[in-house]
């Protein structure tokens, strides 16, 4: 998942950062409604997670500009206050789900995680492709019920890729959806990483799944290769 956290709270936003990242999500932050607006509008992501007290434009407005603008992206709010009331306008300017603070991060995980099973064009929560089993919940991938064992970064390439099997996805796409905005990188990282991918899924099994499309992206075979 990639995921936009808009949060005055630089200390808070800064541990979502660390720890959504350290569960294999790539994180972009924003301490502003102003800003937060600008980069939920200018990049793609699977779940924004809002606060509703931001300096600026407060989360409310920041949701409602998105909707109406045609942004489909699910959207959890934060906030310190308590009540139906808030929960309620939260629901109703057109988030997905409220969260109040303190929370749960085990349950802001589990929320998030939820959020990004339910939009519509999610597959399901383990992706099969022949003898290939990506289990994102677990961070895990079998080949032939034999455990692959990748990075972070590897596993986000692989699971963006399997997400969108069948079609070809340009290193571009790649590079903005597994790096937050804040890094700076040229396409042939994405090479890279996509070759490591390729040869611990596909060369050490003797497989093709993993396919290279010359002058476009990549592509994950929807049979396993």
């Amino acid at each position: 998942m990639r995921i936009l956290v808009v949060e005055d709270e630089k200390r808070l936003a800064a541990a979502l950062q660390r720890g959504l990242t350290a569960e294999g999500f790539t994180v972009d932050t924003a301490h502003d409604g102003n800003h937060g607006l600008w980069l939920a509008l200018e990049h793609s992501y699977d779940v924004i997670v809002l606060d509703i007290m931001l300096p600026g434009l407060n989360g409310y407005r920041v949701c409602a500009r998105l909707r109406a603008a045609g942004s489909d992206t699910p959207i959890l709010m934060l906030t310190a206050k308590d009540g139906e009331y808030d929960e309620a306008e939260a629901l109703d300017t057109g988030a997905d789900d409220f969260l109040s603070k303190p929370f749960s991060y085990v349950v802001l995980v589990a929320r998030l995680r939820a959020l990004h099973r339910r939009t519509g064009h999610r597959l399901p929560a383990t992706l099969e492709f022949g003898d290939l089993v990506i289990d994102p919940a677990r961070r895990r991938c079998t080949r032939g019920g034999t455990e692959v064992r990748l990075t972070t970064r590897e596993f986000a390439i692989l699971e963006y890729l399997a997400r969108r099997a069948g079609e070809v996805v340009p290193k571009r796409e790649i590079l903005q959806h597994v790096w937050d905005s804040a890094f700076e990188a040229d396409l042939n990282l994405v090479e890279v990483h996509v070759s490591a991918v390729r040869r611990k899924i596909d060369t050490s099994f003797g497989r093709s799944a993993l396919e290279t499309v010359r002058g476009a992206g990549y592509r994950l075979a929807a049979d396993g290769g």
